[in-house]
């Protein structure tokens, strides 16, 4: 088996392939694949389901769709726009066979001179002349073949930018410092008009914008990169012994074999040895007994023929005398065949083995032995660039009041972020879903078929909101700022609090009557794939959480002012009930595994540990009535929905 490629430490290559880019295609996380390869695993993709809505990520798996998702399968990966940076250090590879590709379009093979940083074309002597001409492309900026091949510091000369994670066919010209995002023109103008803090770069750089410089992160990436290499060297290591190992195991079994066949051989010459003798021995006393028989029975004819020839010839005196003797005899006749018959022995010879040789025979292959694999765990600790959860500062930014249409108060009994920095709301009051903008503005609202009780993002464009009182979930589509019905799941029980549980799964609460919850692992498609019960007195509707690595579960009991965590197979980890939680109704899992729940008659939100104990009780800020809660984990952002103020909602940070 052959180890992974080692490729050189400053040569960028496809995570998928491992080799050279070829039209390198970038996703909305930023991880960039061969056009060819992401495609691959898009029509992989495509044949495990009948309506294929988003893509996830190879590497990181956040989940991702065209822009132009109207468009087949087959051309997703030609959609998302190419990282013009890498594409950039590929153009500098191979410049010295490079030809033109102005002569190369009308199929004549010219060495290329120079590289237009603008046209992002490789050209020939005369091209250049004829392009520096030209009014249009007289400004352009000419990098010739040999800048580019002898120093990589010429990339970013003809690199045309990075492109707008809305608008692919527009690059990045601004930053607003309010929402710390990059944006185009046309999304400065749509979105961030109104803004206070927008920076355009051809005017101003936005550093410092944060407290980590570009050198820190190249920094921290190359120590992701030492542990990224350690581990694999680990698992070289690893595959090597593995290798001598799988050779070994023919070696043990023969020197077994071979054990066993010498004990068997001893015990072969054995019972050779003892069964001859033994079988010798009971064959001379057989012998011996026929011998006595056959003699007895010379005794037997002889006292025969004489009584008959007495009986024949002789006078009456010599009958009476020979009759009286040979009654004499047939009485010890009788006695000795009397003894020879009743007592007679019929002598077979057996194998006897030892209960440990009985016990092995009717063993099977499979319980004398097995390949078992044993792991040893070896902790490498890669350096986090994001400062740790657990030692963040909880710091409110600000409040909105979303403002309606109609003048009713909502309720807002779910929460959730939306790619693109929108925000879905769920409203009890109405029955409906509001969409806002990154802004908080609001944009649209659809009207359910039910009551609310819980949503989450299912996919990069679809959410799932429970509906208690219809016993289903309906999946809504969030495409273009325009909500639609994409389909409805039927539950056997009433559906309570529901959260993404990774690739179209997810995990729900239900109430199953008599104080009895449970919740369940079910797919997009609702496959209940596991469900595990529990006791619940007053327990409403149990809001549900599940940490990164799906592994634990955690559901709050509102009624009993108390958040229990579980494994998969649901059993209890542990329980959280202090004191100062009351009526407990939002529970999310941030990007470090602490947990956060709201106490909306205790008026905090309770920042725990993995494993339950207290990092802190956050009361400084925080709404009357702290309600529902959810948090963008890429920015460490929160939202908190009041109770007591239904329009408002509370947006927080990690700091």
């Amino acid at each position: 088996m052959t180890s992974i490629k080692e490729q050189s430490e400053d040569e960028p290559t496809c995570p998928i392939c491992l080799g050279d880019f070829s039209i390198p295609r970038q996703l909305p996380c930023a991880h960039t694949f061969c056009q060819s390869c992401l495609q691959s695993c898009i029509t992989s993709e495509a044949t495990k389901h009948e309506k294929l809505g988003f893509i996830e990520c190879p590497v990181c798996r956040q989940t991702a769709s065209p822009f132009k998702g109207n468009e087949p399968t087959s051309k997703w990966a030609s959609l998302f726009p190419i990282d013009t940076v890498l594409q950039s250090i590929f153009v500098t590879k191979s410049k010295v066979d490079r030809v033109c590709d102005a002569c190369n379009s009308e199929g004549i093979s010219v060495t290329a001179e120079g590289f237009c940083a603008v046209c992002q074309e490789a050209m020939c002597g005369d091209c250049l002349k004829v392009h520096k001409k030209q009014k249009v492309s007289k400004n352009h900026t000419i990098i010739t073949m040999e800048e580019l091949s002898s120093n990589r510091q010429n990339i970013m000369k003809i690199a045309e930018g990075f492109t707008c994670s809305e608008h692919d066919s527009e690059y990045v010209q601004f930053y607003c410092r309010d929402h710390n995002a990059a944006c185009c023109a046309t999304c400065s103008f749509r979105k961030h008009k109104t803004c206070s803090n927008v920076i355009d770069f051809k005017k101003e750089l936005p550093f410092p914008l944060q407290e980590i410089k570009p050198e820190n992160v190249v920094d921290e990436l190359k120590k992701v990169e030492t542990h990224l290499k350690r581990y694999t060297e680990l698992n070289e290591s690893c595959i090597n012994g593995l290798e001598l190992q799988a050779k070994g195991f023919s070696n043990q079994v023969q020197e077994i074999r071979r054990k066993i066949n010498i004990a068997l051989d001893e015990l072969e010459m054995l019972i050779k040895t003892e069964g001859s003798r033994i079988c010798k021995e009971q064959i001379l006393k057989k012998q011996e007994e026929n011998h006595y028989c056959l003699s007895l029975r010379h005794a037997v004819k002889n006292s025969r023929v004489l009584m008959e020839t007495v009986n024949q010839y002789g006078s009456d005196p010599q009958k009476f005398l020979m009759t009286e003797k040979m009654t004499l005899q047939l009485s010890s006749y009788y006695t000795l065949v009397r003894e020879k018959c009743m007592n007679n022995e019929t002598i077979s010879i057996e194998l006897e083995f030892s209960p440990l040789i009985e016990s092995v025979l009717s063993l099977s292959s499979s319980v004398l032995g097995k390949v078992v694999t044993k792991t040893t765990s070896e902790n490498l600790k890669i350096p986090d660039l994001l400062k740790a959860t657990k030692d963040c500062q909880f710091e409110k930014v600000d409040v909105y009041e979303v403002m309606l249409p109609d003048s009713t108060d909502p309720l807002y009994y779910g929460v959730t972020f939306l790619p693109g920095n929108r925000v879905m709301l769920a409203d009890g009051s109405q029955n409906q879903c509001i969409m806002l903008s990154s802004f908080y503005e609001f944009i649209t609202s659809y009207t359910l078929t039910g009551n609310p009780a819980g949503l989450c993002v299912v996919g990069d464009q679809e959410i799932a909101v429970s509906l208690p009182n219809q016993n289903t979930i309906q999946i809504l589509s969030v495409k273009d700022d325009i909500i639609s019905p994409v389909r409805t799941i039927t539950s056997q029980h009433k559906c309570y609090g529901i959260a993404t549980a990774g690739k179209r799964e997810m995990v729900v609460t239900g109430d199953c009557g008599n104080n009895k919850y449970h919740w369940s692992l079910i797919s997009m498609e609702g496959d209940v794939k596991s469900s595990q019960q529990f006791d619940s007195p007053s327990g409403w509707w149990n809001p549900i959480a599940i940490n990164n690595s799906k592994t634990r579960v955690y559901v709050t009991l509102p009624g009993r002012n108390t958040l229990l965590c579980f494994d998969m197979e649901g059993k209890k980890q542990f329980t959280y009930n202090p004191s100062n939680l009351k009526w407990p109704l939002g529970v999310l899992v941030d990007r470090d595994d602490n947990i956060f729940v709201t106490g909306c008659d205790s008026s905090n939100i309770h920042h725990l540990s993995p494993a339950g104990s207290v990092i802190q009780v956050i009361t400084m800020g925080v709404p009357k009535r702290p309600f529902t809660i959810c948090m963008d984990k890429s920015r460490d952002m929160f939202i908190v929905t009041d109770f007591e103020k239904k329009r408002k909602i509370h947006l927080y940070r990690l700091k």
